[in-house]
């Protein structure tokens, strides 16, 4: 696998042309630079004078970038939650931590830096503020302004984003802390014992503060008063004062335009994927406030579209909420029962699918961050990256999962106007927080692609705007990252490039290798190989230089001696996109790794294996599913820590939880706290060996084991004091019973999915593999297509998912075709919109690709009526109304893009050929 990395710096050197705010800058001026790498699920960011940024990680970690040396500094760790344990006792991992942070305007003068996080011990997120004195937090100085009651038996959603105003007011957001409901729709759930599944209780409780974007001005004695204009004037009866905005699902990352004054913000919406009888599918928000007001959440989304009346007790729906006059009846409501009006719409709203309103936003999974209003007098003169005037006034905004970034543009009154893609060709997957430096540049913050554990592609990126001479593109990649000494990699420049003409062809090449273990080589060339022989983590950095003698750098990093473990998962020949209702599935997993061995020769056992089956239900949080692995994998990681001193002398010496010779393992994890100084503490003690602490035996020294070893067997022991995931990871093979849970509709599937982390190689660090099956339910919605022509979406008065002309296809990517035997098209045909009929073509891998199959020419479906009858759901009616042309396929195995062509050449390229309800793979 090639990795490929491209990077690149600038300079403003030369006289900059005039600032016309009507040119667009040409793409290839912005320069996308990253900072740093590897960090551990970072949350949030705050800028520092003297080009320093400050960092908060989820597990507690505060850190500050020098971006003048490049070094990261770990300044203190806030003891956090981490852990929801609900009424059974089940832990698994939580979504809060230590989840934002800001610097106080005036920084400079006070130094107070105020964090938001999950108390250690008390139900409650905590506003506190304390003083940063260079790269020291001073725990002394901490004052707790604000106390947010919560809830931690059930995931999730905390918020955490702050923004000041220009008169020292904060912003906080403040997620609803609800359970997700299943039908991922709205929250509503009123039933004795199931409160923290009724959003009533808090976004829409004008009593309560979650749910919220909260306006306070902190005070110099640590306490906070209420400015003037709040949703809620000081003394009100049944309201919380700091509330500003309220109708809040979960809110992330705030921003204030300078000039008008408005907030700006993006909320993550809920996971339905289609409207349905509960109401509307889910949709991710971007927000405007122009003043307080109230945001609809839990009874309107998107456009106010309102959810029907939901009574869980009878499982009976009733009419849908008054947009023009909400109340709240909920038995868990504290607040006033009539809520605010006007009901505020979202600014900017997205499904899944595609958005008719707002196309250019495209198609996928969704996660609205937010983003800074660009301001040009937000910076001074002489800041050297700040955006052209083509940008004044433009809200930037950035999706964690879709990767893009919008450039938003408002009319004078504020209101949306339109939106282009900014830096097309980039991707900024995963993005966390994204704003502007004092340098004018826009920095990303990026979490990294997996939950719950420190990522290696998390990183601080920024954006740099240059009008001058352009500093080379540096692209780097090489053929092996990683492996067993001795290896060969390959190194290729390729993709680098410099956009000024008289640098063509004339670029210096230089590959710098470095390691701690003394390696020290420079390559010269476009390409270059290199052999590693010694183990170590080795840098290495591509400089490339232009004509003008202006540099810029690429880094890879890469591990010699330890290879990469690979896992797999044999499924028996099934297939790995579809569940066809099987009551059992075969599957064997297998570990293999150079250094480690494999589980088939016993070396990896099958507790070091993470190994989960969960059912994905049609909507679904990927953060809820995260928790549960994350849980198996750091157990499995433990466990290799629990072997390690299984397999040593030191059980002669110690017990898990009872005296010997020495202390129980227990009482040494109660005698420590788990920080990384009493870490090396005890990784010496095993190593060197000890005496004096508990008594007068010596502990052995033991040389043999390497430091990575010895750190491993210390976390195992800290673990034993520790609240850990009630998981239970599946053996190495067995049979699956797929089990849909109770009060779920079926229509969702089930994720298998293996992982490993291996021992290292001494002390080299250790390195991860995976594998997954991924089985969907048999039934696709064709609003979840990722590949289409000549589509036509409308919502109202109903969904449907109109075919327009001849030759029109949709597509859906990486389809298992394994044991599929012929596939039904669900197609709604009536003359009240003029649909035509068609027939339909399967093709794989293109639209002009193969015809594996081929349906008979429909024109026209039953007629059942508006209304399913009694006892019928409205799924199976819509079904039995639907035209069901089937495709026979010829014989044809593994994954490939398979599109569906709508053929009918009578018609016009505007008249509609069918709707298409579902497609259903059938063994």
């Amino acid at each position: 696998m090639v990795f490929l990395l491209c990077l690149g710096l600038i300079s403003c050197k030369e006289t900059e042309p005039a600032d016309d705010p009507t040119i667009k800058p040409e793409e290839n001026r912005f320069t996308k630079v990253v900072l740093t790498e590897g960090m551990d699920e970072p949350m949030e960011m705050t800028f520092l004078p003297g080009k320093r940024v400050l960092i908060v990680e989820r597990k507690g970690g505060v850190k500050i970038l020098d971006e003048n040396t490049g070094e990261m500094t770990l300044v203190a760790t806030i003891p956090v939650n981490t852990k929801y344990t609900n009424k059974e006792g089940a832990v698994r991992e939580a979504e809060e931590g230590l989840m934002g942070v800001i610097a106080h305007p005036d920084f400079e003068k006070n130094h107070w830096i105020y964090l938001y996080y999950a108390d250690p011990v008390d139900t409650q997120h905590v506003l506190a503020r304390y003083e940063l004195d260079g790269t020291t937090l001073k725990e002394e100085t901490k004052k707790i302004l604000l106390v947010v009651p919560t809830q931690r038996e059930e995931c999730c959603h905390t918020g955490g984003g702050m923004v000041f105003d220009q008169e020292g007011n904060l912003y906080l957001t403040v997620g609803n802390n609800t359970v997700n409901p299943r039908t991922g729709s709205s929250n509503l759930d009123e039933r004795p014992g199931h409160e923290n599944s009724d959003d009533q209780r808090a976004p829409g409780n004008t009593n309560d503060l979650r749910g919220k974007i909260l306006r306070i001005h902190p005070e110099d004695d640590g306490t906070y008063t209420i400015p003037e204009g709040n949703l809620f004037p000081v003394g009100t009866e049944k309201t919380r004062p700091e509330i500003y905005t309220m109708g809040h699902r979960n809110p992330w990352r705030p921003t204030l335009d300078s000039e008008t004054g408005y907030l700006y913000w993006g909320e993550v919406g809920p996971d339905a994927s289609v409207d349905s009888i509960w109401g509307p599918k889910g949709y991710d928000e971007f927000n405007q406030a122009k003043g307080p007001g109230f945001f609809g959440w839990p009874y309107f989304i998107a456009n106010n579209r309102p959810y029907n009346r939901h009574d869980l007790a009878t499982d009976t729906y009733g009419a849908p909420y008054d947009v023009n006059n909400p109340v709240n009846e909920s038995v868990n409501n504290t607040g006033l029962r009539q809520l605010p009006t006007p009901v505020v719409p979202a600014f900017i709203y997205y499904p899944y699918g595609v958005s008719e309103e707002f196309p250019m936003l495209g198609s996928s999974g969704r996660s609205a961050t937010g983003g800074p209003v660009f301001r040009k007098n937000d910076f001074s003169k002489n800041a050297p990256f700040v955006f052209p005037a083509y940008y004044e006034g433009k809200w930037l905004i950035v999706d964690f999962m879709r990767g893009w970034i919008m450039a938003v543009t408002m009319d004078e009154n504020g209101d949306y106007q339109s939106m282009e893609r900014f830096l097309p060709n980039d991707n900024f997957s995963s993005a966390i927080d994204m704003d502007f430096g004092p340098d004018g540049a826009l920095y990303v913050l990026e979490y990294g692609s997996a939950w719950f554990r420190g990522n290696s592609n998390s990183k601080l990126v920024k954006i740099e705007y240059n009008a001058g001479n352009r500093k080379p593109n540096v692209s780097v990649s090489a053929d092996v990252l990683a492996g067993a000494v001795p290896f060969t990699t390959n190194f290729s420049s390729e993709g680098t490039s410099d956009y000024d003409d008289y640098d063509q062809g004339k670029l210096d090449y230089s590959w710098s290798i470095s390691s701690d273990n003394g390696t020290k080589e420079v390559l010269q060339g476009e390409n270059a190989s290199y052999t590693f022989e010694t183990p170590g983590v080795y840098k290495v950095q591509l400089t490339v230089t232009d004509t003008k003698g202006e540099s810029n750098v690429a880094n890879l990093e890469l591990i010699a001696g330890n290879d990469r473990p690979a896992v797999s998962i044999d499924f028996n020949g099934k297939n790995r996109t579809f569940y066809f209702g099987e009551n059992t599935l075969d599957y064997q997993v297998s570990v293999s790794d150079k250094e480690d061995g494999s589980t088939s020769d016993g070396s990896i056992k099958s507790e070091e294996v993470a190994i989960t089956f969960d059912y994905v239900p049609s909507g679904f949080d990927p953060i809820e599913m995260a928790s549960n692995q994350s849980g198996a994998e750091s157990m499995a990681v433990l466990n290799i820590g629990r072997n390690l001193i299984e397999a040593s002398d030191c059980k002669s010496c110690h017990q898990y939880d009872t005296t010997s010779i020495g202390p129980s393992y227990t009482a040494v994890a109660q005698k420590y706290s788990n920080t990384p100084a009493n870490v090396d503490m005890l990784v010496s003690k095993i190593i060197n060996g000890g005496s004096g602490v508990w008594g007068d035996h010596a502990m052995s020294a033991h040389p043999q084991l390497s430091e990575a070893d010895a750190k491993r067997m210390v976390e195992y022991i800290f673990s034993l004091n520790e609240v850990n995931p009630t998981v239970t990871s599946l053996p190495l093979e067995g049979k699956l019973k797929p089990e849909i849970p109770a009060d779920e509709d079926g229509q969702g599937g089930f994720l298998l999915r293996a992982f490993y982390t291996d021992k290292g190689a001494g002390n080299i660090t250790s390195l991860t593999g995976e594998d997954y099956v991924a089985l969907r339910n048999p039934f696709l919605d064709p609003q979840l297509s990722e590949l289409r022509k000549g589509v036509q979406l409308l919502t109202t008065p109903s969904i449907n998912f109109f075919m327009v002309g001849d030759q029109s296809y949709i597509g859906f990517k990486d389809i298992d075709l394994t044991e599929v035997k012929e596939i039904v098209l669900y197609l709604g045909i009536s003359s009240r919109n003029g649909a035509k009929g068609a027939s339909v073509e399967v093709r794989v891998d293109s639209p002009n690709g193969t015809i594996i199959g081929q349906t008979e020419k429909v024109t026209e479906a039953p007629n059942g009526g508006f209304r399913p009858p009694a006892g019928v759901s409205r799924l199976e009616w819509r079904r039995q109304n639907s035209a069901k042309p089937t495709a026979k396929l010829s014989e044809i195995s593994g994954k490939h893009d398979i599109y569906f062509i709508f053929k009918n050449a009578d018609a016009k390229s505007e008249e509609i050929l069918a709707a298409i309800n579902e497609i259903e793979f059938k063994k």
